[in-house]
């Protein structure tokens, strides 16, 4: 399995903080999981690179795309966004974390707003395994909690997910959908909620098997890029193969 996983690689070079939590960047503390728990062959890719390290050359390397973002959004290129966006419906997989709800990708695959209600206040955050025997939950007990996040709570804007994995709980009251699948083309998209930059989210075990899991439940298992709608040729005998079609027709006649 191929994994390339993109963060913008901001917070952690200007917030000590951030720092502090993650000294060579989110998207290291991820690839070190990924790596251990897969075995997969796993590069990153960060935005202030040429195409934010995500050129064609990258995407059609790999399987799974794995997506940290939150300040700079409408940074990324829509050439890359493109480029996600025909991967994934080829069959490339998409796992998106956190505050990349916001991420062009996601909110061109989901076809929606992707807005959702938030807050920052050191919170607990319940979140309850609602499909155990699902392959990107193997290995998680029925519930697990993070001491201090970052609070979502609902209406999260996106298409009802295929699957519905995990739902979070609160302290301050809220629940949010916090873990689902869509299918896109023939690819699959994972969201995976937690993972707030001020908090060592990633360095949790559950939150570690739950990314690794996504990876490989996403990766690609065929890549075919059905772009274009061409005409083919039949199989059996029809009644009339050589009929003019309207459109053929019509461009004809303009032409006249």
């Amino acid at each position: 399995m191929r994994v390339t996983i993109f963060n913008e690689y901001l917070h952690e070079l200007e917030n000590d903080v951030v720092h502090d939590i993650y000294p060579e960047g989110i998207h290291a503390t991820l690839a070190e999981a990924v790596t251990r728990l897969t075995g997969a062959e796993v590069r990153s890719a960060t935005l202030r690179q040429q195409e934010h390290g995500l050129s064609q050359e990258v995407i059609d390397a790999t399987d799974v795309l794995l997506w940290w973002g939150h300040k700079a959004h409408e940074e990324v290129a829509d050439e890359v966004v493109d480029r996600v966006q025909r991967a994934v419906l080829g069959g490339m997989g998409l796992v998106v974390l956190h505050s990349a709800h916001y991420s062009k990708p996601f909110k061109r695959l989901m076809g929606t707003n992707a807005s959702l209600k938030w807050r920052e206040a050191d919170e607990k955050e319940r979140l309850w395994n609602l499909q155990p025997a699902h392959p990107i939950l193997a290995g998680i007990p029925d519930y697990f909690e993070l001491p201090r996040e970052e609070m979502y709570g609902e209406r999260f804007d996106v298409p009802d997910p295929d699957e519905l994995l995990m739902l979070s709980w609160f302290q301050g009251g809220e629940v949010f959908r916090s873990l689902a699948t869509w299918r896109r083309g023939h690819g699959t998209v994972v969201y995976f909620r937690p993972g707030h930059e001020t908090y060592p989210t990633y360095h949790d075990p559950n939150v570690q098997r739950i990314v690794a899991n996504a990876a490989a439940y996403a990766a690609a298992r065929i890549r075919r890029p059905d772009t274009g709608s061409p005409e083919t040729s039949p199989i059996e005998q029809v009644p009339n193969p050589g009929k003019e079609n309207v459109l053929s027709a019509t461009t004809a006649k303009r032409e006249e």
